[in-house]
């Protein structure tokens, strides 16, 4: 059995919306990563996938993005804890909102960052770095 996990990759004026986890996260905390969450069981649905992106992205930082939003990749990992997790990056349009710190207990700090300094970064992990690289790809 999995956790599904999705993150939310935003591009705006050649900045990257990123986060600096909680030092309360179970899994990463201190580090850079994408906003995203784990997918709630809901039943019988329809882009499931897509609506948690979104709530996590509103939840956490404040963003509302654009209701199309492009699958760029997915990866899996186990937690330290031994969770399995299926993890699904997605490329979000930025809709409307300030990014702020709305969910202290997951978000130590929200920054727009660019490429280089999210991949140069000392607490940006190498799956985060991956994201970001992948999803600039996908912006293209």
């Amino acid at each position: 059995m999995f956790i599904v996990n999705v993150e939310g990759a935003i591009c705006r004026d050649d900045k990257w919306l990123v986060i600096t986890r909680s030092t309360k996260e179970e899994h990463a905390g201190g580090t850079l990563s994408l906003v995203g969450g784990k997918v709630d069981v809901e039943g019988d649905t329809l882009e499931i996938l897509e609506r948690t992106v979104k709530r996590e992205l509103y939840e956490e930082v404040g963003i509302e993005i654009k209701d199309n939003v492009t699958f760029v990749y997915s990866s899996s990992f186990v937690t330290e804890n031994g969770y399995s997790v299926i993890n699904m990056v997605f490329l979000c349009e930025y809709d409307r909102g300030t990014a702020h710190n709305k969910s202290p207990d997951e978000v130590e700090a929200v920054h727009w960052m660019t490429y280089d300094e999210i991949m140069n970064h000392p607490k940006a992990p190498p799956w985060t770095k991956e994201n970001i690289r992948r999803a600039a790809l996908a912006r293209r």
